[in-house]
């Protein structure tokens, strides 16, 4: 398998410049109907997203051990070619749909993911607000580990997600044409997506 580099190791520099960026422009071109960046509230979000990256070095090593046990008990094989990445991303956004939409309608998934939701501003900075307990999402992944997708090539289109989730953290931009948000926005599709609406969410509330 040839060497895939970490996307989201590689795109944090990029995330942070964006997120100055973005707070220049709140700075300089204000909107009345956006709540733009608070100090402490932005501190929280980064603070949890190196915290975050920290515990998921702790959480990766017993999902890697599940996903290498399923990779060497399976027959099958998927070979990663220049036709295939393709229909893997695809593959993985579908699992990820499945584990996200399950993060908010079972309770104790919710809350792992309820940190994610609690901040009343939508920003760039809110989407590293993540987790401390990542180990609630690897399950979900192990059928695609069992159909013969490398583990390798699992984290690499998982970090692919990840970098587009990122962009669908704001309201300062548009959102995509509806068309292709449809496609590859994999959030649950029903209930607000207002900051206000997914910090005070319940369990069953599905939300960005």
């Amino acid at each position: 398998m040839p060497h895939l580099p970490d996307v989201v190791t590689w795109s944090i520099p990029g995330f942070l410049l964006l997120i100055v960026v973005e707070v220049v422009s709140f700075r300089f071109h204000g909107d009345d109907d956006e709540l733009g960046y608070d100090s402490r509230d932005t501190a929280t979000s980064l603070t949890m997203g190196l915290g975050s990256i920290a515990f998921d070095i702790l959480w990766k090593i017993p999902a890697l051990a599940v996903y290498v046990l399923v990779y060497e008990l399976t027959p099958l094989r998927v070979e990663l070619t220049w036709w295939t990445l393709p229909l893997l991303l695809v593959a993985q956004d579908f699992f990820y749909y499945w584990s996200h939409r399950s993060h908010h309608v079972i309770r104790i998934l919710w809350a792992s993911h309820v940190v994610h939701h609690s901040s009343q501003r939508f920003n760039l900075s809110t989407a590293l607000r993540q987790t401390w307990t990542g180990f609630t999402s690897f399950v979900f992944y192990i059928p695609m580990v069992a159909a013969g997708v490398h583990p390798g090539v699992l984290a690499f289109c998982q970090s692919v997600n990840l970098v587009y989730q990122f962009w669908i953290h704001t309201e300062r931009i548009d959102r995509l044409p509806r068309p292709v948000e449809a496609v590859f926005n994999t959030r649950p599709t029903t209930g607000s997506t207002t900051p206000r609406r997914a910090a005070t969410s319940t369990a069953t509330s599905p939300g960005c």
